[in-house]
């Protein structure tokens, strides 16, 4: 397995997994294929598993920590807080006040089952705290021993600047792929300034570059995705269009659009890892094989003929969670 470093010393498998869709998001759960699914990732080389509090919420945690039980030595958790989030699921808000802090990360290390989270995200910043304030509290989380690394997740970066004075920041979150380059604009620039590394999330664009949507009707109830507004009304067959034209590209290669998607990706820069999302093995193993592909400067031009920045029909999010991001 290739490794990627993130910020100053954490090691990690180049690929890692994002584990939110095996307890909420993308229709029905299913354990049993969840744990398998984190067991194989361990026997492929992976070693980075990305969680949150608020998966679930809270029960994606607890899968985690049942499937590493045992495994836990050389492998790199990463969990969130911010998101608040009742037992019932509903929303109570982002929350970044600083007794706040060393509440939820009590709480994940017990949901977990571990002694230290490797990596801790501030998952969406809370307007009405200043960042330093939360980060003062989150750098003595780490003074205190219960985490190693601090990140931020979906920050402006004016936000990151300030929280990486407060304490050393290793990672930064962001959604990135063909279908959403928005890290492109200043953030890529800001991070490799300050030695920080990029954690890219949906890099599939949320299973549509994997080519195996055609129709709206194929998402299950409880699938978010019925009404977000890449996969409804006229910007889904737009966005279809885009996708077959990196099939198209992905025949020549012998490959999955999914991982032409995730070598674009890898591409980008060697402090960049994305962590593709899946609840069943046979993705995983389809994701992973993006490891093997080597981009040629030809092929790269290509993908950027066929998928321009912008090239994404609607938002990434509905309008409610977009007023959450670059906060």
């Amino acid at each position: 397995m290739e490794k990627r470093s993130l910020g100053q010393g954490l090691s990690v498998s180049a690929i890692g997994l994002g584990c939110m869709g095996m307890s909420q998001s993308y229709g029905p759960a299913d354990e049993q294929e969840a744990l398998a699914t984190i067991h194989r990732a361990l026997e492929m080389g992976v070693d980075f598993f990305d969680t949150a509090d608020m998966y679930g919420p809270f029960t994606n945690e607890v899968l985690l920590g049942r499937a590493l039980k045992g495994r836990r030595e050389g492998v790199v958790i990463a969990t969130k807080f911010g998101n608040e989030r009742r037992a019932d699921g509903s929303w109570v808000g982002v929350n970044g006040r600083p007794e706040y802090v060393p509440q939820a990360c009590d709480a994940s290390l017990a949901r977990l089952g571990v002694d230290h989270i490797d990596l801790y995200y501030q998952h969406r910043v809370d307007p009405s705290v200043p960042i330093e304030e939360t980060w003062g509290a989150m750098s003595e989380l780490v003074a205190a021993g219960k985490v190693r690394y601090l990140g931020i997740s979906e920050a402006a970066i004016a936000t990151l600047r300030r929280a990486h004075a407060v304490h050393p920041m290793a990672a930064a979150q962001y959604e990135y792929s063909l279908f959403t380059r928005d890290p492109e604009d200043g953030l890529l620039a800001a991070t490799r300034e300050l030695g920080i590394g990029v954690v890219a999330y949906s890099p599939v664009g949320r299973g549509f570059l994997s080519g195996t949507i055609t129709d709206p009707s194929q998402f299950q109830d409880g699938d978010f995705r019925k009404g977000h507004p890449r996969f409804t009304g006229e910007n889904f067959q737009r966005n279809l269009d885009v996708v077959e034209k990196v099939k198209e590209l992905a025949r020549t290669r012998n490959a999955t659009p999914a991982q032409i998607a995730i070598a674009w990706v890898l591409a980008q820069g060697k402090d960049i890892v994305p962590i593709p999302g899946t609840k069943r093995r046979s993705y995983l193993e389809e994701d992973l094989g993006a490891l093997e592909i080597r981009l040629t400067e030809q092929e790269l031009a290509a993908i950027e003929e066929i998928a321009p920045r912008g090239v994404a029909a609607g938002e990434r999010y509905t309008a409610e969670n977009m007023a959450r991001l670059n906060v």
